[in-house]
């Protein structure tokens, strides 16, 4: 099967800081990839690298079967991470405007335009100058400008930021249509949130190089569940030893203990626990959020580079 994007040892430096160091990529047509890392990861360098504005200092990049960009260019809507709109301009004429820089003949980019705006709750708008807008609809309209098109590839820096829960769910939504429709999507965001909800695939990075690739269910495997007891007097010494039994903190109605379940049954565990003797007054299990991968794949990151 054809890759959208396919990236091969990857490296880009600036002077003497190494931005990505041999950043592999794998992106299927269809697939809605997150790309996940904290600030100064190479997140953004890695998108630009993708997307032609910058080249990389060794390595190969392929995209939509390609090596040179500006053949497949006009089958991509890029929305970078630092953005800027015309700001005298009317919503139905900026998005448009992107539309015939993509190819698309006019009249039918300006009624494409006005279906979009009309469709994301922005009918109200359509004579209004960009500079009356508010941030969240700037960033709506800005959404809408990459996506006129039509791409195959679509690719979203921090497409999140600056949006009302609302109009995030909005967005959402708009993801998930393009993924029906046969689209690629990329996107980067800090909201782990939306990666767990949306992402056929994850792919994690810090300082530059890859920490994780897979999909949700591998990366919460890379913590254990853990099983939770609240307790009204602490368990014997022997229990805690055997079952690796840890306190997790001590609230008005108890103490509550965590036990890594690390493969064994959770009825085992609690016929256990009542075989001790202890008296449980509340049960429940934490399976591993990715918010909780993230943080644990950065945190390990940065000590190995100290």
């Amino acid at each position: 099967m054809d890759l959208a994007v396919k990236l091969s040892g990857i490296s880009k430096s600036f002077r003497e800081k190494r931005a990505v160091k041999s950043l592999d990529m794998e992106i299927r047509p269809g697939e809605v990839y997150g790309f996940l890392g904290p600030n100064g990861a190479g997140k953004t360098t890695s998108i630009r690298i993708l997307m032609g504005i910058l080249e990389q200092d060794s390595g190969i990049r392929e995209v939509l079967g390609e090596r040179d960009i500006t053949r497949v260019r006009q089958r991509i809507g890029y929305l970078p991470e630092e953005r800027g709109l015309y700001q005298n301009m009317t919503a139905p004429a900026l998005i448009a405007y992107f539309g015939t820089l993509k190819g698309m003949d006019g009249a039918y980019a300006k009624k494409r335009a006005k279906t979009l705006l009309e469709r994301f709750g922005l009918d109200d708008a359509m004579s209004k100058k960009i500079k009356s807008f508010s941030k969240g609809m700037a960033q709506k309209v800005q959404v809408l400008a990459t996506i006129i098109h039509d791409p195959d590839l679509v690719v979203l820096d921090e497409p999140f930021s600056g949006l009302d829960p609302v109009n995030q769910a909005v967005l959402e939504d708009l993801i998930g249509e393009l993924k029906r429709n046969g689209k690629t999507v990329i996107f980067s965001t800090h909201v782990m949130q939306h990666a767990e909800r949306q992402c056929d695939r994850l792919h994690i990075l810090a300082n530059g190089e890859t920490q994780f690739m897979g999909n949700l269910k591998a990366a919460r495997k890379l913590l254990p569940t853990q099983l939770e007891l609240m307790c009204e007097t602490p368990p014997d010494e022997a229990f805690l030893k055997s079952h690796g039994a840890v306190l997790l903190g001590e609230e008005e109605s108890g103490l509550r203990y965590g036990i890594d379940v690390n493969g064994m049954k959770v009825n085992d565990i609690l016929r256990a626990s009542i075989d001790a003797g202890i008296t449980i007054d509340d049960v429940s299990v934490h399976r591993p959020t990715l918010h909780e991968v993230f943080i644990h794949l950065v945190k390990q990151a940065e000590e190995a580079q100290q």
